[in-house]
């Protein structure tokens, strides 16, 4: 690929910088002389995951660049949140992304679910990262809820890449979101949440979607 801005790829919920996708993506891109940045947004730890902090991490990342983000589920989501109202962001390739993230968090959990987890203060989640359970607090579904109210307003080119059997986020949230927005591009995929089966396809899309970003 020619010179163009720089790709930043932001990982999922207790995922990390070193996923699946964020090596493919690396090596896939890198072979083609562009170099994408894996930041790690487990901010400011796993146990005290913050959306709010990943934004702010990604936006002093971006720096006076102009870049491509790339983002995978809550990825996604922190991606397009940044992408609003920021002349920085040129395109996003958004890899089901979890939209709606706060809504779907206390519909999956129930009332009483969402009590416990106030009470106690503690959620038993699976850390990606070190194969092993771990925990996150509740400030992290607060913090959700107040960076993420809505459909975020993005207005640059955006690539959807979504699983129709995905059953973490669901595909008709993308549907829903793509729909009447001209710049958007939603593609499915005949895969699960992860998009591990898919995932060469998967770059093949993004790779003929950033090929006319770059210059």
């Amino acid at each position: 690929m020619p010179t163009g801005p720089r790709v930043l790829y932001l990982h999922g919920f207790a995922s990390g910088p070193n996923s699946t996708k964020g090596l493919a993506f690396a090596e896939h891109f890198g072979r083609r002389g562009v170099t994408v940045e894996r930041l790690d947004l487990r901010l400011p730890s796993l146990e005290h995951l913050r959306v709010s902090a990943g934004i702010a991490a990604t936006r002093a990342a971006i720096g006076d660049e102009r870049v491509v983000l790339v983002g995978s589920s809550l990825g996604g989501l922190t991606a397009a949140r940044v992408a609003e109202g920021d002349a920085r962001v040129s395109a996003l390739v958004l890899l089901a992304p979890a939209f709606r993230a706060a809504e779907r968090w206390r519909a999956r959990l129930g009332e009483e679910g969402v009590r416990r987890w106030r009470e106690s203060g503690w959620l038993e989640i699976d850390d990606y990262v070190t194969k092993a359970k771990a925990r996150v607090d509740f400030g992290f579904l607060e913090d959700l809820a107040a960076i993420d109210p809505g459909w975020p307003e993005v207005r640059v080119p955006t690539l959807i890449v979504h699983g129709r059997r995905d059953e973490v986020v669901g595909i008709d949230l993308s549907r829903a979101f793509a729909a009447g927005r001209p710049h958007v591009r939603l593609v499915e995929m005949d895969d699960g949440h992860e998009l591990v089966a898919t995932l060469p396809a998967v770059l093949t899309e993004a790779e003929r979607f950033l090929a006319g970003v770059f210059t």
